[in-house]
């Protein structure tokens, strides 16, 4: 689990290593997590949550991201050499593992959806069709995910914009409904709430 990157090894740019580490923020339960949270508590407390909640994580990242990419070293190292120990160090990388895989499978769900909505492929053969196809990928390591992702991220910025241009040509005051929304079950003028924002 503990890894040292050798120089010789850290032939990316920081543009191919941030095109690929934008597919970790970018998978399709962003859209279902915020859609559930601004469903619950709003818009005002959902927008306001979300950017401070990236605002910790960007704030925690710089020193993370800094001293990875200066000595060479993953996550797991910093952990140990953090004081949390061998043990420590392997208890985050199993979180993380755990985490990967929880995502993997929610990512499954909604593409296999997807298909069974498109396509009419039965959910058990799209979850199989949505694991196998990515085998070839994740194979070949960082390389090849990221010339993809450099590949595929015209199509991605257009699929994620495209939504909010049919949306105003279809119904431009829908924009407005949506940034007024106060939550499901929750009064009619209520707006900023330190309580739901917390929530």
């Amino acid at each position: 689990a503990l890894r040292f990157t050798a120089k010789s090894a850290r032939r990316w740019s920081a543009a191919r290593v941030s095109h690929t580490a934008l597919g970790a923020i970018s998978f399709l339960a962003m859209e279902a997590i915020g859609g559930s949270i601004t469903l619950h508590y709003g818009f005002d407390n959902a927008v306001a949550a979300i950017l401070a909640v990236s605002l910790v994580i960007f704030l925690t990242a710089i020193p993370i991201s800094y001293y990875a990419a200066r000595y060479g070293v993953d996550i797991d190292l910093l952990t140990r050499g953090a004081g949390f120990g061998y043990i420590g160090s392997t208890i985050t990388s199993l979180i993380y593992a755990s985490f990967t895989f929880i995502f993997f499978a929610i990512e499954a769900a909604i593409m296999a959806m997807a298909l069974e909505m498109l396509f009419a492929i039965p959910l058990v053969l799209g979850y199989l069709i949505c694991a196998v196809v990515i085998i070839p990928l994740v194979t070949h390591g960082i390389t090849t995910i990221s010339r993809f992702q450099v590949w595929t991220q015209p199509l991605f910025i257009l699929l994620q914009l495209a939504p909010f241009v049919f949306i105003i040509y279809a119904d431009a005051s829908s924009i407005t409904d949506w940034t007024q929304f106060q939550g499901v079950g929750l009064p009619a003028d209520n707006g900023f709430d330190l309580l739901l924002f917390g929530a």
